[in-house]
Parts: structure tokens; C-alpha cells; sequence
């Protein structure tokens, strides 16, 4: 299994426009196959800090993580849908999102 992650940095006055359409792209994604499940977070980047309950102020700061079956079904995801995917929320929200993306492979799992 791989974890795809999306980061996002949302301006806080798209958010609430941003955040229904993310839900639905979300879903989107899970419909196509190898896409078994996704987490969707807040994140801090402080590491040293728990969070305060509450709100957060802008601009909001976002992590969505796809379970992935296998290097194959990413692979096809980008081949097949990857492009048009992304430019819908480019021509939706233009500058007011920025994104990146990382792949994470497990090498070893540690347990007590």
C-alpha cells in the first residue's frame, strides 16, 4: 500500500467555498480503483504545540491522505486523471489554493 498526500493552503476567504468542493473531490477520487480509503487533516505546522480547539484563522492549512493499493493503481490515477482533476480546482479557485504532493512507501513496521 502507498499513502498519497495532498497538501493544501487555502485562503481563508475561499475555504468555505473550497471545503464542499474538496468533500466531493475527495469522494471523486475514491471512486477510482486502487483508492481504498483517505484522512482528511488540519495542519500545524508546530510541532512543539497542541492546537487550540476553535477555529483555525487563515490562511487554513490542509492534508488529505489517500490509502493506495499498489504502485500500479497511483500510476494509472496520474496517467488517467490525474490532469483534469487538478485543473478543475485550478479553474475554480485559481491562486486562492496552493498544493504539493508527496508519496510515502512503507519500509518497515515497528510494534510492541
Amino acid at each position: 500500500m502507498l499513502i498519497y498526500e495532498v497538501n493544501l493552503t487555502v485562503d481563508g476567504d475561499a475555504a468555505p467555498r473550497y471545503s464542499p468542493w474538496l468533500r466531493e473531490h475527495i469522494r471523486e477520487i475514491l471512486n477510482i480503483d486502487g483508492f481504498e480509503a483517505a484522512v482528511w487533516y488540519d495542519r500545524h505546522d508546530d510541532g512543539d504545540t497542541v492546537p487550540e480547539d476553535g477555529e483555525p484563522t487563515d490562511p487554513r492549512e490542509w492534508t488529505v491522505q489517500y490509502q493506495v493499493r499498489d504502485r500500479a493503481a497511483l500510476q494509472a490515477y496520474f496517467d488517467e486523471h490525474a490532469e483534469g482533476m487538478r485543473r478543475e480546482g485550478v479553474e475554480k479557485f485559481g491562486d486562492h489554493v496552493e498544493s504539493s504532493r508527496r508519496i510515502f512507501e512503507q519500509k518497515r513496521l515497528f510494534q510492541e
